[in-house]
C-alpha cells in the first residue's frame, strides 16, 4: 500500500515539474509583454492612421462629386470603410495618396479622377459584401 502511494506521489510531482521545468527553460524565447504591447499599439495606430486618410479623401469636395455622380453614396463608403480588413485598409490608403498626388501634379484630370474614385469606392462595397 505504502509503495503503491509513494508511486502515485512521485508520478503527480513528475506531472507537475515537467511541465514547470519546461516552462523556465522556454522563459528565454517567450516574447515579452511589452513588446507584444507595442507592437499591437504601433498596429492600432497604423489602422487608425489608414482609416483617418481613406476618411479623408472619400470627404473630399472632388471624391463627393464623383460619387454623386455615379449615384453612390459617400456616407455608405465612408462607413464600410471601418469594416475593412488591415490589410485590405492599407492597400486602399496607398492607392488613395498615389491618386491624391497624381491630381495634385496634374497627372489626371477631373474625368480620370471621377472614374477612379468611382472605382474605390466600388472595391470598398464589394470587399464588405464579400467579407460578410
Amino acid at each position: 500500500m505504502f509503495i503503491l502511494r509513494s508511486r502515485n506521489a512521485i508520478a503527480v510531482l513528475l506531472a507537475v515539474i515537467f511541465p514547470v521545468m519546461s516552462a523556465i527553460a522556454q522563459e528565454t524565447h517567450v516574447v515579452p509583454l511589452t513588446e507584444l504591447h507595442r507592437d499591437a499599439a504601433a498596429a492600432t495606430a497604423n489602422r487608425q492612421t489608414n482609416l483617418d486618410k481613406a476618411e479623408r479623401f472619400f470627404s473630399s469636395d472632388a471624391a463627393r462629386k464623383a460619387l454623386h455622380s455615379a449615384g453612390i453614396d459617400g456616407e455608405q463608403v465612408k462607413t464600410a470603410l471601418p469594416l475593412l480588413a488591415d490589410e485590405e485598409l492599407a492597400r486602399l490608403t496607398a492607392r488613395t495618396d498615389k491618386l491624391q498626388a497624381d491630381f495634385a501634379a496634374g497627372a489626371l484630370s477631373n474625368l480620370h479622377l471621377t472614374y477612379i474614385v468611382i472605382a474605390l469606392a466600388t472595391a470598398v462595397i464589394v470587399l464588405i459584401i464579400v467579407a460578410r
